[in-house]
């Protein structure tokens, strides 16, 4: 049972790191119809970032991480309104493939300047913040993972929600030609979305590096795993993008702890290719119809 419990702790930390993530993810699909394959390199982005602040120029680790989130941000914009932007009046296929090839860039660019070594930040989490209930322990970094990632999921939903450029965004998303009468500026709202989505990376990469450490490779492939958490939950779906992270989690964990570790790794394809196959529009996408 204590197993159990353990296993079931860490799945539902590692849950919520995901569900940040893919926020990001389901907020540019929502906003823009694309699917962001630069996902995880700006998850190294913001994790590099904040390695190269801590660690190479010292700063304290408050500050680091004030500047990580600040330059993710404005990288996010740039990106926008440098390379999506002027594919705006082009087919979707066009902003697809640049984001994969903005994704090589990051990537190549990493390697060049890091290697493919796996690095360390310094140790700055307090060790009273782990917990410990009979024979189940939970690590600080854990604990940290979860209560960051369950603030930062409640933040922005509150902003997605309630806030003046939240309301212009989801009106964007639902409805571009209304949302264009009636004087929301659209272009403003695609390059918040990617801004934010890129704050959020550099948030859950961060978090991703505490845990597994820093590497080009594993944080790019933790943002592939992206794309079976927003499938399961359903493209477009903020809910479901949370909904689906901690599924996919949770079955992660389970599966490295009571089947095989190996196995563990394939586990969120193996969810996305069952959910495309059973229910293609995911637990909470919308039916698109279309009349002849």
């Amino acid at each position: 049972m204590e197993f159990f419990l353990q296993i079931l702790a860490n799945g539902i930390s590692l849950g919520f790191l995901y569900a940040l993530s893919a926020l990001g993810f389901a907020m540019i699909f929502k906003s823009s119809n694309v699917l962001n394959f630069a996902h995880g390199g700006l998850m190294a982005m913001g994790a590099f970032i904040f390695l190269a602040l801590s660690v190479w120029a010292g700063l304290p680790i408050i500050l680091a991480f004030a500047l990580t989130l600040a330059g993710s941000f404005t990288l996010g914009f740039l990106l926008e309104k440098f390379f999506l932007r002027p594919l705006i009046k082009k087919t979707l296929i066009y902003a697809i493939m640049l984001t994969l090839g903005l994704a090589l860039m990051f990537r190549g660019l990493l390697t060049f300047i890091f290697g493919g070594d796996i690095y360390s930040y310094p140790k700055f989490l307090p060790e009273t913040l782990s917990l410990k209930w009979g024979g189940i322990q939970i690590s600080a970094v854990y604990v940290a993972a979860f209560i960051i990632g369950a603030v930062s999921l409640i933040l922005f939903g509150l902003f997605y929600k309630y806030s003046s450029q939240g309301i212009y965004m989801r009106s964007v998303a639902d409805n571009k030609p209304a949302a264009l009468s009636l004087g929301v500026h659209v272009k403003r709202s695609f390059a918040l979305s990617w801004a934010i989505a890129a704050l959020v990376c550099a948030i859950s990469g961060v978090l991703f590096g505490i845990i597994n450490g820093v590497s080009v490779h594993t944080l790019n492939s933790i943002g592939l795993k992206m794309l079976p958490v927003v499938i399961l939950g359903g493209l477009g779906s903020i809910r479901g993008a949370i909904l689906g992270g901690i599924t996919i989690g949770l079955l992660e964990t389970f599966t490295g702890g009571y089947i095989s570790s190996s196995l563990q790794e394939i586990m969120p394809y193996i969810v996305l290719v069952f959910i495309l196959m059973v229910k293609p529009y995911g637990l909470f996408g919308l039916v698109e119809t279309k009349r002849a």
